[in-house]
């Protein structure tokens, strides 16, 4: 017997989710960075100085995979660690001159991606999925 689910709108949401994971995996890959690598990138470059917990509260991993991530990335020569002067508990994490580098030529053509993916939908359209996601996701 199959089981399968039976809820489009969940199903139809997942294979977007999917959908736009592998592409942005895909872009990623043509900068020699992983998805998650990408979002430790994303994260330090908008918010700059994090903690290793603040980044993996922003893109939702554990703390272990964190470290692994970021010590590739620090291998890289894309980001720093620096101890925090008044908790010797924190590091702090940085992105290095490369990875800013980096990150100025890849942000424009990913929000340019991003757009693109979404440009189908006119405003009203844009606006009532925003409106719908957020009321999902506030029952969760």
């Amino acid at each position: 017997m199959e089981r399968k689910c039976n809820n489009l709108s969940f199903l139809i949401l997942m294979q977007t989710s999917k959908a736009i994971h592998d592409r942005i995996k895909d872009e990623m890959a043509k900068n020699k960075l992983g998805i998650t690598e990408f979002s430790v990138l994303e994260v330090l470059y908008q918010k700059g100085k994090q903690t290793i917990q603040q980044i993996g509260n922003c893109i939702l991993i554990s703390s272990g995979s964190m470290t692994y991530v970021i010590d590739k990335l620090e291998q890289k020569g894309l980001l720093s660690r620096n101890a925090c002067l008044d908790d010797r508990r924190v590091i702090h994490v940085t992105l290095t001159e490369d990875g800013n580098e980096l990150m100025d030529v890849i942000m424009p053509k990913y929000h340019e991606f991003i757009n693109h993916m979404f440009d189908s939908l006119n405003s009203d359209e844009s606006e009532t999925l925003v409106q719908l996601l957020k009321k999902v996701r506030n029952k969760v």
